[in-house]
């Protein structure tokens, strides 16, 4: 079926994904845009996830510095080499990383590197919470709730800020699709000046 030029530049312009993927997906998917971003979403987790084990120790350590100089980010994003640490699009993933951090202000980068002292609290809270509903409906509330607590203090699952119909791990994978390596956020630090410091005293 013939498709519309300005579809494929548009899903292009969304994605992140090549030409061609995006005229077959749309194709597959009778010119719907939507259902088109979903086969490139779906097509883009199964590549990452082929390069996900693969090494990553090259990439950048980028900075971020936020308009009055009030805030501050530091981030290590991990690429498998050096010429995909200075390409364009991988360039572009790690400067909208660094934005996030400002504006969502993530404690971790995923949900498994949450403390598990943390986790059970948490857990013991909102099972307190639904304490009166059914024994078979709690286990699933529960669940429900530390999955919106994760979405707010881990990175890779933060609606992104650019565009919340996605998360930012679904914006990674689309870049390692793009990309044709592993990528992986290694870790981050965000200052805000005269935030309280965890374990200092106060001075005089």
């Amino acid at each position: 079926m013939d498709i519309d030029p300005k579809q494929v530049k548009a899903l292009r312009e969304k994605t992140g994904a090549g030409m061609m993927d995006c005229k077959l997906a749309l194709v597959e998917a009778k010119a719907d845009v939507a259902e088109a971003e979903k086969i490139l979403r779906k097509k883009g987790i199964a590549v990452a996830g082929k390069k996900a084990g693969r090494a990553a120790n090259e990439g950048c350590i980028a900075s971020y510095i936020h308009h009055g100089s009030k805030l501050g980010v530091l981030v290590e994003v991990n690429s498998e080499t050096d010429f995909v640490a200075r390409n364009e699009a991988f360039r572009e993933l790690v400067k909208d990383i660094t934005q996030q951090i400002a504006a969502a202000k993530p404690s971790y980068v995923k949900r498994e590197d949450v403390p598990a002292v943390i986790v059970a609290a948490e857990t013991e809270i909102y099972k307190a919470q639904v304490k009166d509903k059914p024994p078979q409906a709690i286990e699933k509330i529960v669940a429900g709730k530390l999955d919106k607590f994760f979405s707010t203090v881990c990175l890779l699952e933060q609606p992104f800020v650019k565009n919340p119909d996605i998360v930012i791990k679904d914006h990674v994978t689309a870049t390692i699709a793009k990309l044709g390596e592993n990528i992986v956020i290694r870790r981050f630090i965000r200052w805000e000046l005269g935030e309280e410091i965890a374990g200092s005293q106060p001075t005089a």
